[in-house]
């Protein structure tokens, strides 16, 4: 028997189809905007402020401000930094891919974080790598000002007798040119006392060079840790303790950790403790010294 309360021709609604509801429910809609449509724009003007925010240039410089003074490399996510098949090396190609080669504060953060999370894995002993190494970091005390004033052709002739100065005792003695950094460079070590000595002999040779108006003085930093071998670089917080040694030298001064002087023949060095320099990023409990003489 049927509903006296449905019309004969009006279909029952188990009877309509789903496009013929959707087609009724479309209907029913108000001219004018939909929902769907307002959320669709509000959610374009929010995509537009956010990639915005993404190039503003100021807070990438806060961004990479902070990278600076977290633990690991700070320069993590360069293609060489990401060319090695640890877990590490996947998430930063992951955020490159997914970022693209534009600088911006969302690449930033992600890489910053991936940066502190292999610095964490190595306070565990984790994701270090496979040798121990003794680093080693030179530089070019008050170069930047010099060259600024001597030209190009006169940098680019010092720079060359730099090179021919100190290179050949860090070769010579088995060390591996890692980076030539303009007026540095980094080199690595399996001996620690080679390391040493391959600095001072380089130190020596730099101050023979005669050059007009400027006096060519050299700064070093060492420490021995297991940085991770990727391509022909050297990643890790050991690599940033020894740069930043390097960095906190005075002119012709040599700075090691205490993981160095550990390792070398108390007889052969004298060292002073330096107590009052803090490196940004470095282990807490850090012991640095400078190296006075050696008689090897």
């Amino acid at each position: 028997m049927s509903d006296p309360r449905i019309e004969p021709d009006e279909p029952r609604p188990e009877d309509v189809a789903p496009d013929d509801a959707l087609d009724q429910a479309l209907d029913d809609v108000p001219a004018g905007p939909s929902r769907a449509a307002r959320f669709r724009a509000a959610a374009g003007r929010a995509g537009e402020r956010a990639r915005e925010l993404d190039r503003s240039p100021a807070l990438q410089r806060v961004v990479k401000r902070l990278r600076g003074v977290l633990p690991g490399d700070a320069h993590f996510g360069d293609p060489l930094s990401l060319g090695g098949a640890r877990h590490v090396e996947a998430a930063g190609r992951a955020i490159v891919g997914l970022t693209g080669d534009r600088p911006g504060v969302v690449r930033e953060l992600g890489l910053g974080g991936v940066q502190l999370w292999q610095s964490v894995l190595e306070s565990f002993g984790r994701g270090i790598g496979e040798h121990e190494v003794a680093l080693v970091f030179t530089d070019l005390v008050d170069f930047s000002r010099w060259s600024l004033a001597a030209g190009d052709d006169e940098v680019l002739r010092v720079l060359r007798q730099v090179g021919e100065a100190w290179e050949p005792p860090m070769t010579t003695r088995a060390g591996t040119i890692v980076k030539r950094l303009g007026d540095g460079l980094m080199v690595a070590f399996a001996d620690p006392a080679a390391a040493l000595d391959a600095v001072v002999e380089a130190r020596d040779r730099l101050s023979a060079l005669d050059v007009p108006d400027w006096r060519p003085r050299m700064r070093a930093g060492i420490h021995l840790g297991w940085p991770r071998r990727v391509g022909g670089d050297y990643l890790g917080v050991a690599v940033n303790v020894a740069a930043r040694l390097g960095d906190a030298g005075r002119a012709d001064e040599i700075l090691i950790s205490g993981d160095v002087l550990r390792r070398l023949d108390a007889r052969t060095v004298e060292t002073k403790r330096r107590r009052r320099i803090h490196l940004k990023g470095a282990p807490e409990g850090l012991e640095i010294h400078q190296v006075l003489s050696t008689s090897r």
